[in-house]
């Protein structure tokens, strides 16, 4: 399968159709041995397997290339193994793989602090490094809890903040939060996204005071959904005005997908605890909270940490997020995402002529199109599978399909997926 790969800019090449036949065969092993609802075989059915990737490219098991405009649920914001990326990570894996998280610091997780601290907008900010997204959500809501000393915080709906327990509290979708309901975290208000500014001063204002507000900038995985101008800076003076922190969940938006290095300050807004990952490092696990040191004062103690992991900042990975950072900088990427995301809004405008659109909304390289039914949007992400695109579906009902390729997606690869993704719609 050597050089079917090219630079990761090539269109195309489907010579089985998907899933093949080794796929199939794998899809039953993983029946076997993996836990159902994990296991990637969603409903029973087989699905294709990744056997390698590059730039914006993915091969799959049988030899099919593929344009991903999934980016590996956004985590490949500079493209699937970047050179600059690979070296850093081949590099660091001669000298140190794994240290002692809390315990025992390294050079690279301090090369990776000062980088972090430079691009994110939070004032006089100190890193507090995680091994998920759900993680980060972890750490910044503990942060509040703890710095503040209350108890409740006001949430959006619809939400995605990982999957974790106190994270799932805060996540909307009533499916995942049903099982484990009683385990979760009691004191918390629930809004509508984006909804009257004048609602949440309300909110905040009656009866117990909030530790914090968790925002996604943009809706992620449950729609993509921008907020009106101006409806940011508003909730950030709500913030202010009760004492509430402002957490902004950047997870999916972080990192340039949204034409800025965060998608707050698009608004110049300046949150008191941002959440970072996903395209942080290129492909390796590694999130982090940036707040500021006041806040982040309230972790110190005499003893031992009070939320840790033993994968924390890890060396490989850290690596992997300098080579990243260092790599969205040279490269221009957010800018470059901004650019496209023009040329995007420009073409997806008039998919809104076609009866199965719903809607078409996104900013930078981060698009959804909602579909008239779970039903059509499944037929886009199948209909684009055999024509070797990848995409997903999402939201609360399955209608959103999302438009998320690499910052580093050649133009020639997005023309092409725009136009087959509109000749399937027409």
């Amino acid at each position: 399968m050597d050089g079917k790969l090219g630079r990761g800019d090539l269109l195309p090449e489907i010579v089985a159709p998907p899933p093949g036949p080794r796929a199939r065969e794998l899809c039953d092993s993983l029946a076997e041995l993996e836990a159902p609802g994990i296991n990637t075989l969603y409903g029973g059915r087989p699905n294709i397997l990744w056997q390698e990737a590059l730039g914006s490219n993915v091969l799959d098991v049988d030899g099919n290339r593929y344009v991903d405009l999934t980016s590996g649920f956004g985590v490949a914001s500079v493209g699937h193994r970047h050179p600059r990326v690979v070296a850093a990570v081949r590099a660091q894996a001669s000298t140190l793989i794994h240290g002692l998280g809390d315990a025992a610091g390294h050079p690279p997780r301090i090369d990776l602090a000062r980088r972090l601290l430079g691009v994110a907008p939070v004032d006089e900010g100190r890193v507090y490094f995680a091994v998920s997204g759900a993680d980060a959500v972890e750490v910044a809501l503990k942060t509040a809890l703890l710095s503040t000393g209350r108890q409740r915080v006001l949430v959006f709906d619809p939400a995605y903040h990982g999957l974790t327990l106190g994270a799932l509290a805060a996540t909307s979708r009533p499916e995942f939060r049903r099982p484990f309901a009683a385990h979760l975290h009691p004191h918390l208000a629930r809004l509508p996204f984006a909804c009257e500014p004048g609602r949440i001063a309300a909110e905040l204002g009656a009866g117990d005071l909030f530790a914090a507000v968790l925002v996604e900038p943009i809706v992620g995985r449950e729609g993509v959904l921008v907020p009106p101008a101006g409806w940011l800076r508003s909730l950030a003076a709500a913030c202010r005005e009760h004492g509430a922190l402002l957490i902004a969940d950047e997870i999916f938006t972080g990192c340039g997908r949204s034409g800025r290095w965060f998608a707050v300050e698009a608004e110049d807004v300046r949150p008191d605890l941002l959440c970072c990952g996903k395209g942080l490092t290129g492909g390796l696990p590694l999130a982090a909270v940036v707040g500021r040191a006041p806040l982040m004062a309230a972790w110190r103690t005499p003893g031992e940490a009070l939320h840790t992991a033993t994968f924390v900042a890890n060396p490989l990975a850290c690596a992997a997020a300098s080579a990243t950072l260092e790599t969205l900088a040279a490269e221009d990427l957010p800018e470059r995402a901004a650019r496209l995301g023009e040329e995007v809004a420009a073409r997806l405008a008039g998919w809104r002529r076609f009866p199965a659109v719903v809607d078409v909304r996104g900013r930078g390289l981060l698009w959804g199109v909602e579909l008239a039914s779970a039903e059509l949007a499944a037929g886009l992400v199948e209909g684009a599978r055999r024509r070797g695109y990848l995409l997903l579906a999402g939201g609360p009902r399955g209608r959103v399909a999302q438009i998320v390729p690499p910052l580093t997606v050649h133009r020639r690869q997005l023309d092409a997926a725009l136009g087959v993704l509109e000749d399937l719609l027409r």
